[in-house]
């Protein structure tokens, strides 16, 4: 049998996060706990800004989907976690490997452009108010949502079947939690110069592409606020971009770290936990960043539990 031939047959061990120790019970319990914390924060985001009518403008738009997408993609990754450490075997077939690869890179490719275009939101609504309700009109903001899903659909396209179609015939076993392609590509064999090559570029496009349209953006923002002579509109200013370059700032740089440092730069424990940031705690930290600072969610928050009364 060939190694090609190896590659499909043979089902892949996952090392997982959990060692087995006197502490996995307790990780495995936080991975939970955050897991479900995750999905009905991100539910209740997308919930408050398709019922309250004073949510319906297109910042709270990007948001609920944005939501979704952190849904989506904790769900291609944490399920399989709990369910392996519950078991006791973390074997994933090809095909399951495959599939997870194609719609783990698929949402976070999706998030990756959401997240830079929405700061060209945050553009207009600071440095030209006046044209707000025409620059990011309805038609604009269904342009940003597809133009994400597309460079998510673009990169899972180009990037899943170089990687799923590596020569992988070494060791099966995977020292990571989900089928992360850095670590896919170490467990291949063979000259893999061409692999790397394609991947390096497809990780330039979809993590500089859209960081360079959040500088753009912060760049002319920062100018606009310090010719701002009052300091209410300063401060308003700052508060109006801080809750996304939060978001942005955790989000894009634990991948940064992910997929642009050489593979001499990395080690499977500091992959684990650059990983687990981006795909397992992010997806929390989102929802409760735009809503903690944010009134008019908290508004609509109070609003529904008071008509639950």
């Amino acid at each position: 049998m060939d190694g090609n031939n190896r590659t499909f047959s043979s089902d892949f061990t996952l090392i997982g996060l959990f060692t087995h120790n006197k502490a996995s019970g307790f990780l495995f319990s936080v991975i939970c706990v955050i897991f479900f914390m995750a999905m009905i924060a991100n539910g209740v985001m997308i919930f408050l800004v398709h019922t309250d009518p004073y949510l319906h403008t297109p910042m709270y738009f990007l948001l609920s989907h944005l939501s979704f997408i952190d849904m989506m993609y904790i769900s291609t990754i944490v399920p399989k976690i709990l369910v392996d450490y519950s078991v006791g075997k973390g074997t994933i077939s090809f095909v399951a490997c495959t599939a997870q690869h194609f719609l783990y890179m698929g949402f976070v490719g999706a998030e990756f452009f959401l997240l830079g275009l929405m700061a060209y939101d945050r553009y207009v609504a600071i440095c030209n108010p006046l044209r707000y309700a025409v620059l990011m009109s309805r038609r604009v903001c269904w342009i940003i949502l597809a133009s994400s899903w597309f460079g998510g659909a673009l990169d899972t396209f180009l990037l899943t079947p170089i990687t799923m179609s590596l020569p992988f015939c070494a060791s099966h076993e995977i020292n990571h939690f989900f089928c992360e392609a850095p670590t896919m590509l170490r467990l291949a064999c063979g000259d893999k110069a061409t692999y790397e090559m394609v991947m390096y570029i497809c990780c330039i496009m979809m993590l500089l592409i859209p960081f360079s349209v959040v500088i753009a953006s912060y760049t002319q923002i920062l100018i606009t606020v310090h010719q701002m002579k009052s300091a209410e509109g300063k401060k308003k200013a700052f508060a109006t971009c801080s809750s996304h370059m939060i978001v942005v700032t955790l989000f894009y740089g634990a991948a940064l770290y992910t997929y642009m440092l050489p593979q001499s730069y990395h080690t499977p424990i500091k992959d684990k936990v650059f990983s687990a940031f981006y795909t397992i705690f992010t997806p929390l930290l989102n929802p409760l960043i735009y809503s903690l600072r944010n009134r008019d969610v908290m508004g609509a928050w109070r609003k529904v539990m008071a008509r639950c009364r």
